[in-house]
C-alpha cells in the first residue's frame, strides 16, 4: 500500500502543518469510526474531537475550521493537525488515495446531475450485480454519501471486503453548507475517481443559495466532464442543457437517452434500436421520473455490452431506494416521496395523480434552513401542480422530528405560505409531523391517495406512522 505522511497530505490540502511529519498508516475515516494510524478529516473540529481523534490513535486530524482551544490541544497531545484552506481538496485526494491502494484496476461509473441520481446510480449497480460483477456504490436513501464535506467514499472503498470488479459513484452536482458554495464540487470528485463513464441526467436548480440561476447549476454538473479522459459519456437527451454538453467531450464516445434516440421510452415500455426490450408491464415503477432514471441506467449498461437479458431480469426485479415512490400502504394508498426541489415536486405530484382514485392528499413538509429563495421555489411547483385537481393539501414545519440544522425558521414558513395564497391555494399547517399524519389520516378514506414530500422534514414519516400504530 502506498503510504502517505503529513506533510505531503498539508501542501496537497494547501493546508498547514501543526505538528510532527509522521507516516500515515491507517485510511482516511470520520471521526466516530477511526482506528489507529487513521486520517480523521472533520470540516469543524473542537476540543472533544482532538482528544477523540488522539484517544483512538488517530494519525493525524485534518480540519477547515479548529475551534476553541483545539489547536493547543493538539500540539498537546502531540496529534498532528492541519489546517486545510479547502476541506473538499483532502476529500478529493482521500478518494483517489483509496481508489488507486484497494480499487485501481476498476471499471469506474460517475453519475451526477441534479435529479435522479440516486436511483440511477443505484440501478446501474443492481444490473451490474446482475451481470456477475462485485461492484459498490456509495448512494443511499438519504444522498448523504456523495458529498465532499466527509470522506465516506474513500472510507468505503478502503473497507470493502474482497476485490472490487466495478465503482459506481454518485457525486452531488452542488455541494457546501450555508452559504459556502465548494466551487467545482463535480470537477474535483470525478478528476479524483477518473472514470471510465460519465452519466448526466438533468439540470434544475436546488441548492438555492449555493448557486442561484440554471446557468450555474450547468456550469457546476458540465464540470464533471471537464478534462475527460473516459471512454464514454451518457446524456439525458431531453434535456437540452445536458444535450449541449456533447460538445465537451469531442474525443469521448457520446450515447444518449430518451425521446428520439436508440434508447427511448414509448406507450408500450422501453426500447433500444426500435426493439421493445422491457415491456411497460414489467417496469417495477411506472412515473416519468423513474422511467427516464430507467433509461440512464438501461444506456449505460448496453454501452457496457451488458447482455439484454440480464439488464431486462435487473430492471423488473428493481428495488427503489427508500424514499424514491415508495409505497407504504394500500388503503388508504400512502406514497413517499424525497421530492425536494422544484422539478422534484412537479414530476412526482404528476406522476401520482395518475394513480388517484378517491381524494388526494398532499401532506409537505417545508425544507428547513435552507433559505427563503428555494422555499420559495418549492412553493410555487406545488401551487403550479394542483391548482387544476381536487387536492387536500397539508403543510408541516416538522418541529418534532427535525434537529437544529433543518429547522423551518419563521421567514421560510412565511415564503412558502405566501406564495401559495397568491396562487390561492388551500392549505392547513401544522407544527410537528406527527400531527399532520394523524390529521390526514383522520380524514382519508380507504379509495383516496396521500402524498408524502419533502426532505429531512419527511424522513421519519415511516417511523412516526408506525409510532401513531398506522402502519
Amino acid at each position: 500500500m502506498k503510504h502517505l505522511n503529513t506533510s505531503y497530505l498539508a501542501h496537497k490540502s494547501k493546508g498547514k502543518l501543526i505538528g510532527d511529519d509522521r507516516i500515515i498508516t491507517g485510511i482516511f475515516n470520520i471521526l466516530k469510526d477511526a482506528g489507529k494510524g487513521d486520517v480523521v478529516v472533520r470540516h469543524w473540529i473542537d476540543e472533544i474531537g482532538v482528544q477523540m481523534a488522539s484517544d483512538k490513535g488517530a494519525s493525524c486530524l485534518v480540519t477547515q475550521d479548529a475551534r476553541g482551544n483545539s489547536v493547543e490541544l493538539a500540539r498537546k497531545l502531540g496529534l498532528p493537525l492541519i489546517l486545510a484552506e479547502k476541506i473538499e481538496l483532502v476529500n478529493a485526494l482521500a478518494i483517489d488515495w483509496a481508489i488507486e491502494n484497494f480499487a485501481p484496476n476498476t471499471l469506474r461509473i460517475v453519475v451526477t446531475g441534479t435529479n435522479g441520481k440516486s436511483t440511477t446510480t443505484h440501478m446501474i449497480h443492481k444490473i451490474l450485480l446482475e451481470a456477475g460483477y462485485t461492484a459498490h456504490t456509495n448512494t443511499d436513501s438519504e444522498s448523504e454519501f456523495n458529498t465532499l464535506i466527509d470522506p465516506m467514499v474513500a472510507k468505503q472503498i478502503a473497507e470493502f471486503q474482497g476485490e472490487l470488479d466495478a465503482l459506481v459513484l454518485e457525486v452531488s452536482e452542488v455541494q457546501g453548507w450555508e452559504d459556502r458554495n465548494m466551487a467545482d464540487h463535480a470537477f474535483l470528485m470525478t478528476s479524483a475517481i477518473k472514470p471510465h463513464i460519465v452519466v448526466l441526467t438533468n439540470v434544475a436548480l436546488d441548492h438555492v443559495g449555493l448557486v442561484n440561476t440554471i446557468e450555474d447549476v450547468s456550469k457546476e454538473i458540465s464540470s464533471s466532464l471537464r478534462g475527460f479522459q473516459g471512454k464514454q459519456v451518457i446524456l439525458n437527451h431531453d434535456d437540452p442543457l445536458i444535450r449541449k454538453m456533447e460538445n465537451l467531450v469531442p474525443n469521448a464516445e457520446v450515447r444518449f437517452y430518451g425521446s428520439g434516440t436508440s434508447v427511448e421510452f414509448r406507450k408500450n415500455g422501453i426500447f433500444y434500436k426500435e426493439k421493445l426490450i422491457i415491456p411497460l408491464n414489467d417496469l417495477p415503477f411506472k412515473s416519468s421520473h423513474f422511467i427516464q432514471n430507467t433509461l440512464a441506467a438501461v444506456s449505460t449498461s448496453i454501452a457496457l455490452k451488458i447482455n439484454l437479458n440480464i439488464i431486462k431480469r435487473a430492471v423488473e426485479s428493481y428495488q427503489p431506494l427508500k424514499r424514491r415512490f415508495t409505497v407504504l400502504n394500500h388503503n388508504p394508498l400512502i406514497i413517499d416521496d424525497f421530492a425536494h426541489n422544484p422539478e422534484g415536486i412537479a414530476a412526482t405530484i404528476k406522476s401520482t395523480t395518475e394513480l388517484v382514485s378517491g381524494k388526494f392528499h398532499i401532506v409537505c413538509a417545508i425544507r428547513g434552513s435552507r433559505g427563503s429563495s428555494l422555499n420559495k421555489l418549492n412553493a410555487q411547483a406545488v401551487a403550479n401542480s394542483i391548482k387544476k385537481i381536487d387536492y387536500n393539501l397539508i403543510l408541516t414545519s416538522s418541529e418534532d422530528v427535525v434537529d437544529n440544522a433543518n429547522r423551518v425558521k419563521p421567514s421560510e414558513k412565511k415564503i412558502f405560505i405566501e406564495e401559495l395564497q397568491k396562487e390561492g391555494i388551500k392549505y392547513s399547517h401544522y407544527n410537528t409531523l406527527t400531527k399532520a399524519l394523524q390529521n390526514v389520516l383522520k380524514m382519508a378514506k380507504n379509495d383516496d391517495t396521500i402524498l408524502l414530500i419533502g426532505a429531512q422534514g419527511m424522513d421519519p414519516a415511516l417511523d412516526v406512522l408506525k409510532q401513531i400504530k398506522f402502519i
